[in-house]
């Protein structure tokens, strides 16, 4: 009877990938060249919000860290009791980003917004378009 071939073993959920020192909570995860783990985009509902011209606003950063701190408690909107510690993660999350994109330097010129949201909305336009 012949051998059958070597098969690495199923996830034990749909959620969890192991790889050699990591835990990926998706099959879309890869390691990245340092071994950490990558997905090459961002959550799509958070913005870029370094080198444009306008500089982001404050309701911008704001904006961008409520949804980091919604995506990472997994919650839109907390219970009573834990409005309070959501609130003070919001602003803790936006006062590091502001500091962050005011340390932040690079030798590329600004990106113009309104190029950067027709680019956005012609990807968006070839990703649906129907065929037909």
């Amino acid at each position: 009877m012949a051998a059958l071939p070597l098969r690495r073993p199923l996830p034990r959920s749909r959620f969890e990938v192991e790889t050699p020192g990591l835990i990926h909570r998706s099959y879309l995860h890869r390691p990245g060249p340092r071994g950490e783990a990558h997905t090459g985009r961002m959550c799509r509902n958070i913005r870029q919000l370094h080198n444009f011209e306008p500089p982001a606003t404050s309701e911008e950063v704001r904006a961008a860290a409520l949804q980091y701190v919604r995506k990472v408690s997994g919650s839109t909107k907390p219970s009573q009791a834990n409005a309070e510690a959501f609130a003070e993660a919001v602003d803790e999350v936006a006062a590091a980003t502001q500091r962050l994109l005011g340390q932040l330097t690079t030798a590329a010129p600004p990106k113009d917004r309104e190029v950067e949201a027709a680019k956005a909305r012609e990807r968006a336009r070839a990703r649906y378009a129907t065929s037909g």
